[in-house]
């Protein structure tokens, strides 16, 4: 038991990221605004959709409600009247001009309640004027304060438009491809091994690792298409990456196919070895380089960025990095069943030769 105890951790890693990575909700967010677009000097009534939200909770002493334009210019609104657990209405008096002669302006909405805490929707309403005169004192009228207030810490998710739920699936599609990438690293540590030493259970060790780095591989592919026909609306799109990550499996798909074609132990591990080195050599500008010389929907790629800051927050941190120790753990459990496979077929080898 306790020479398998790294074993017994992964399944708990892997489990831990299962179960909570499916049952902890979301924190509250916008889902919609209506209307879209707004025109200076009006009043106007934003109706707004919230997501896991509690406005109608009897503990809720009011909701605050805000237009931002940029870190010094924003206008609270008059009066925020609650419809019911997941919607609201929210009234604001909107100056006759934008600041600084603006002709056109993103406003995000920001609320706030006692239960749900701070809710944002970036660009939310786009505010347009006909005539940019900005008379003095049209600045002044966007001066509003936010009032700070503490909110409790909740062991809750993110809620990020577009992703909505799906982006559970950091803990998995992205966690998957992190696993592959280590179970590659040693592969290639082996590979290089074998160069220096020529010996045949160095080779097994190599071959073994990339086997179940590409059948992670295969699983961060299927789970990556799913999350874009959720965030994109299609299985697959002709974007650098996707199709970067492709090519990249499929150099180390004929790795395995290379392997077959070889009957004599010793040429088939020298030119597995040689081809384990191209291959990962060849997979570093596929899918770090080449994606981000051009645009790319794919995060992190082509000026579209990763997650980080507010993205990967604290909780999904405590999910995620347990996720890849999980996946890296039993995949190297994998990796090693079928070493030992291996590993009995060349001293059955050995004995006949001797």
């Amino acid at each position: 038991m306790v020479k398998h105890w790294w074993k017994i951790l992964g399944v708990i890693f892997l489990l831990y990221a299962f179960s909570v990575g499916f049952l902890v909700p979301l924190k509250p967010g916008v889902l919609s605004v209506e209307p879209y677009k707004v025109t200076t000097g009006q009043s106007i009534d934003l109706t707004v959709k919230g997501y896991n939200t509690q406005f109608n909770d009897p503990t809720v002493s009011e909701v605050q409600a805000y237009l931002k334009l940029d870190s010094v210019h924003m206008i609270e609104a008059n009066s925020v009247s609650v419809i019911g657990r997941k919607q609201l209405s929210a009234s604001f008096n909107l100056p006759d001009q934008l600041p600084d002669r603006r002709d056109i302006e993103r406003a995000t909405l920001i609320l706030y309640d006692d239960v749900d805490g701070y809710m944002v929707s970036p660009a939310a309403v786009t505010i347009e004027q006909d005539d940019v005169t900005d008379p003095t004192g049209s600045s002044a009228k966007w001066n509003a304060q936010i009032q700070v207030a503490d909110v409790p810490w909740t062991f809750s998710f993110p809620y990020r438009s577009i992703l909505y739920e799906t982006i559970r699936n950091t803990f998995f599609h992205v966690a998957v491809w992190f696993a592959m990438f280590i179970l590659l690293i040693v592969s290639l540590i082996y590979s290089i091994k074998y160069l220096r030493s020529r010996s045949l259970q160095h080779d097994a060790v190599a071959a073994a690792y990339t086997q179940v780095a590409i059948g992670l591989g295969l699983i961060g592919l299927a789970t990556g298409s799913v999350w874009a026909k959720s965030a994109w609306g299609a299985y697959w799109t002709n974007d650098p990456k996707l199709n970067m990550s492709v090519v990249s499996l499929m150099i180390y798909i004929a790795y395995a196919i290379l392997r077959s074609s070889f009957t004599a132990d010793d040429r088939r591990a020298q030119v597995s070895a040689a081809y384990n080195i191209f291959a990962f050599c060849a997979m570093i500008p596929l899918i770090f380089i080449v994606p981000r010389l051009t645009s790319s929907l794919h995060p992190g790629n082509g000026g579209n960025p990763a997650f980080g800051g507010e993205d990967l927050d604290s909780t999904l941190r405590m999910v995620f990095y347990p996720s890849i120790i999980g996946l890296t753990l039993i995949g190297t459990w994998i990796a090693s069943l079928l070493y030992r496979v291996r590993k009995v077929e060349l001293n059955n080898i050995e004995r006949q030769l001797h």
